[in-house]
């Protein structure tokens, strides 16, 4: 039996775990093949591109991701819902956490692969959110590169909505005669 129930729907909690390193590490790789295919005439425009993730400018992308991280949990609402501590106080101190965490209570019908598919696509919405503030400051060559990231970010959360419509709805099979 699940942990919690809420309006009669019997749920489980889970916790999907992002490792900052394997988003830096995605989010650096990405900027170098943009960097890398720029048609330029100065080298340190390139650079400026590819160094996303370098001493200076990980701080940056770390605010990104704290925000995407952010973005991601409300998206969730109402399976991320925390309740507010009395007195509590939030700062904006750079926070550079080793994961980001997301506390969900899904249905207890919600099945492994779609957890794990919802995974992989809170991934790429989080690495790609920093490209494409990344790009707007430092891919003027390419205008279309940040337009680019923005078509992709509206696609995973689209992805996002649709999956946990379609997931977290109890499976009912129509009989026919």
């Amino acid at each position: 039996m699940g942990c919690c129930r809420s309006k009669g729907v019997v749920t489980k909690r889970v916790v999907l775990a992002f490792s900052r390193e394997e988003l830096l590490y995605d989010i650096a790789e990405w900027a170098f093949v943009e960097g890398d295919v720029m048609p330029v005439k100065d080298e340190h425009e390139r650079h400026q591109v590819i160094d996303i993730a370098q001493e200076g400018n990980v701080n940056l992308a770390t605010r990104v991701l704290n925000l995407s991280h952010s973005e991601v949990v409300e998206l969730l609402y109402p399976y991320t819902k925390e309740e507010i501590k009395d007195g509590e106080r939030l700062d904006d101190v750079l926070e550079e956490p080793e994961k980001y965490e997301i506390e969900m209570s899904v249905p207890e019908t919600m099945s492994r692969s779609s957890l794990k598919y919802l995974r992989d696509l809170i991934h790429d919405y989080m690495v790609s959110r920093v490209l494409r503030e990344w790009m707007s400051i430092t891919n003027n060559i390419n205008p279309n590169s940040k337009l680019n990231w923005d078509d992709k970010i509206e696609d995973i959360k689209s992805k996002i909505r649709r999956g946990l419509k379609w997931r977290m709805k109890p499976l009912r099979i129509s009989q026919h005669p």
